[in-house]
């Protein structure tokens, strides 16, 4: 958990005390973190924070897989459907060019099916069928490392694809 504030820290051990007793956190000041962030990414299963330290950390830790259009997001309360998304942004400059990532997308639907839906085997194929894409070698622009690039449609079939067999 991220130094936010002393309220926002209160709350948090309140919460961790009360309700999650055997859960084990740290409190990390938000500069310490972004340096843990890039050195140490493994440590982390779980980042809490506000949302101006959290837009910050998820667009450094975008990095770490290469593109923020690999990376979905869920809000999740304790009960109600979720609200699932990538973590970028609409990108409006690029709109209409068929050159966006929608990977982050994709993956956001896993997890739609996995944490609203207990839908755990079409959340790991769809999660299979994105990793067997990328292993194939097909990328679109923002994680290509020169060589050819396919656009969003492309990238979209072929994940459909993959998930067909």
């Amino acid at each position: 958990m991220l130094e936010v504030s002393r309220l926002w820290r209160q709350v948090a051990e309140r919460v961790v005390r009360d309700e999650y007793a055997d859960l084990e956190y740290d409190v990390v000041l938000v500069d310490a973190m972004a340096m843990h962030l890039i050195s140490r990414p493994t440590d982390f299963d779980v980042v809490v924070t506000g949302n101006m330290f959290g837009d910050i950390l998820t667009d450094e830790g975008s990095m770490l897989p290469g593109s923020l259009g690999l990376l979905p997001s869920a809000s999740l309360g304790e009960s109600g459907p979720g609200l699932y998304e990538p973590i970028h942004g609409s990108a409006p400059d690029i709109a209409g060019q068929g050159i966006a990532n929608p990977l982050a997308t994709v993956l956001a639907a896993a997890m739609l099916l996995r944490h609203s839906l207990g839908l755990e085997a079409e959340a790991v194929a769809v999660e299979a069928a994105v990793a067997g894409v990328l292993d194939a070698g097909h990328r679109t622009a923002d994680i290509a490392a020169g060589g050819s690039t396919i656009g969003t449609a492309e990238m979209g079939q072929l994940v459909l694809d993959a998930l067909a067999g």
